[in-house]
């Protein structure tokens, strides 16, 4: 299982690009993967392959009247580990004893 976290926007459309997020973001919310939004991207938690195909998914919707994309992706792999996406925050709260904002 991964942790695949990515920020994609198109560049030339204006100071808001929130329409376009969230076009992204019905995609990732169709796809049936866990998933946390947060306020400069999405994290997915799923097979590696899965998770890239929604992030291709969402260029290829971006793409349709974007001409410029910017994208960044960063990849945890943990073999073996699921739900990270709730494990890896438990953690840290664990040690600080208290939550933390989210």
């Amino acid at each position: 299982m991964v942790l695949l976290e990515f920020s994609m926007y198109p560049l030339g459309k204006g100071e808001s690009l929130s329409r376009y997020v969230a076009r992204s973001l019905d995609i990732v919310d169709r796809s049936g993967l866990e998933y946390r939004c947060h306020s400069m991207g999405t994290t997915l938690e799923g097979e590696l392959d899965a998770t890239l195909a929604v992030v291709r998914q969402c260029f290829d919707a971006m793409a349709a009247d974007c001409d410029r994309i910017e994208c960044s992706i960063k990849i945890d792999y943990r073999k073996g580990a699921a739900g990270r996406l709730e494990t890896k925050v438990a953690s840290i709260e664990q040690k600080l004893g208290r939550p933390v904002k989210k």
